[in-house]
């Protein structure tokens, strides 16, 4: 297929609808792989366990293949080299907008994420002020509060998933939009809950009682509401809470964003931060909690950096200033991150013609890279399924391929809150570690949900045992 132009000349979406533009069959007929069943093609068989099906393609066809399912071809491309030509997107191949867009475009239509290049930089950089260290500093004094008053009261066996999830839906309207627990918060974390679970239902149509009319319902109220409070904070001002930040940013020319851009931002990055970091949390305590001798370690750190608990015995906050200390605790998160990446694969959509692993891909065509398969395998890491904090020090680092480990992305659409992640986070095991022991049955071993975003089927059954 030609080039399509349109896409680097203009950054303007190259296709009207998602099904248009697409290559057929034959354009592909090329590039290894199967069709599947008739009319369902692979869909249940990946949805039943994307990770054995990623790896059995692998094995089977190699690191290019294609498989159809969901309704159209997709092709794989696998490896740390895959992400580094998907992510870092050198010569503009690569939509994210066109990537992503079916699955959340009637949900969170032009959050972050769903835009590309110009368009992406310009609103990147506006919202970035958001991240800067006074805003931030502000975040983890909203943090620190708010887990502490909740982890106070988790002593004892609970299942560690919903609580996370909870807690979080919580912070996000105290250091997000600014607004105190309680019924207001409420109304919006319920419609945003919906708006979440509808972005992943089978129904795509927003029909009377289905996921995705509660989510379309849920869409309208906060689009309502963010409406209203963008208006409003930029004419009284705003305080330091995410969304007054990105109410009042500017763009390169000085102007401030459009107010349905400021509301389509925040209603995505309120997504994608509530979710990922309820997984990834999870993940962290979940491997903590089954490796006894890194939670002691984690928690010798913690204690030396914050002082340990106060003369009443409460635990102390995590300052700002000591968030780099805790050099131990990232390394372990990013162990779980590797080891249970909260996005496990990504989706593009190639707007030119390229060649990878020998095979001439068209524009048009639907790819993905697997965050999962990299992260387990033995040609990057060594015994990939065992735990191993210390594999993220610095010579470590360097010396592994710099797109080995990719749970934020990379590129240009790297995470941009990925260093508010690292702080709640931070904070989390800070207030949680110099409270409890955190155990777990002997040989525990739950299944997790594995897409869209990993959760563990039985909701993380762990115990919380007073030190």
């Amino acid at each position: 297929m030609a080039t399509l132009a349109k896409a680097e000349a203009q950054n303007d979406p190259v296709f009207d609808h998602w099904s248009e533009g697409v290559p057929t069959e034959a354009d592909i007929a090329h590039i290894p792989g199967d069709a599947g069943w008739p009319i369902v093609g692979n869909t249940f068989t990946q949805l039943a366990d994307p990770h054995a099906f990623t790896q059995e393609r692998v094995e089977k066809f190699g690191k290019v293949y294609k498989t159809y399912a969901f309704g159209g071809w997709n092709v794989a491309l696998i490896g740390a080299d895959a992400n580094e030509l998907v992510l870092f997107n050198k010569d503009k191949i690569f939509s994210s907008e066109q990537g992503w867009g079916p699955v959340l475009d009637q949900l969170f239509p032009r959050g972050l994420m769903l835009i590309d290049f110009d368009h992406h930089r310009i609103d990147r950089r506006a919202l970035s002020i958001a991240f800067k260290p006074g805003p931030m500093r502000h975040y983890s004094g909203a943090l620190n509060s708010g887990i502490a008053r909740a982890v106070a009261n988790w002593e004892g066996p609970m299942k560690f998933y919903p609580a996370i999830k909870e807690l979080t839906l919580d912070l996000a309207a105290d250091s997000f939009l600014g607004i105190p627990w309680g019924p207001e918060a409420d109304r919006i974390n319920t419609a945003f809950v919906d708006m979440v679970q509808a972005s992943v239902a089978p129904i795509r149509t927003p029909l009377p009682f289905t996921k995705m009319k509660r989510g379309v319902d849920g869409r309208a109220y906060m689009v309502e509401y963010l409406t209203k409070e963008t208006e409003r904070r930029r004419l009284q001002g705003g305080g330091q809470d995410m969304f007054s930040q990105f109410a009042t940013a500017t763009r390169e020319d000085g102007e401030m964003l459009p107010v349905d851009q400021v509301v389509d931002h925040m209603s995505f990055l309120m997504m994608a931060a509530h979710d990922t970091i309820t997984s990834s949390a999870t993940a962290l305590i979940y491997q903590l909690a089954i490796n006894p001798e890194w939670q002691e370690k984690v928690r010798e750190e913690v204690m030396a950096v914050t002082g340990g608990p106060d003369g009443s015995g409460e635990a102390r906050a995590l300052d700002y200033d000591d968030m780099s200390k805790l050099e131990l605790t990232e390394m372990a998160f990013k162990e779980a991150l590797r080891m249970i990446p909260p996005v496990p694969s990504m989706p593009r959509r190639a707007i030119k013609d390229f060649e990878y692993g020998g095979y001439k891909i068209p524009a048009g065509q639907m790819v993905g890279i697997n965050i999962n398969w990299t992260h387990h395998s033995e040609e990057y890491w060594d015994n990939p399924m065992v735990f191993d904090p210390m594999r993220f020090t610095p010579d470590k680092v360097k010396a592994r391929h710099k797109y080995a480990w990719v749970p934020f992305g990379g590129g240009a659409h790297m995470c941009l809150g990925l260093h508010f992640a690292y702080m709640q986070v931070k904070v989390l095991i800070a207030q949680l570690l110099q409270r409890y022991r955190i155990e777990a049955t002997e040989g525990y071993a739950p299944a997790w949900q594995p897409w869209p975003i990993p959760q563990p089927k039985d909701g993380l059954k762990v115990e919380f045992k007073k030190l």
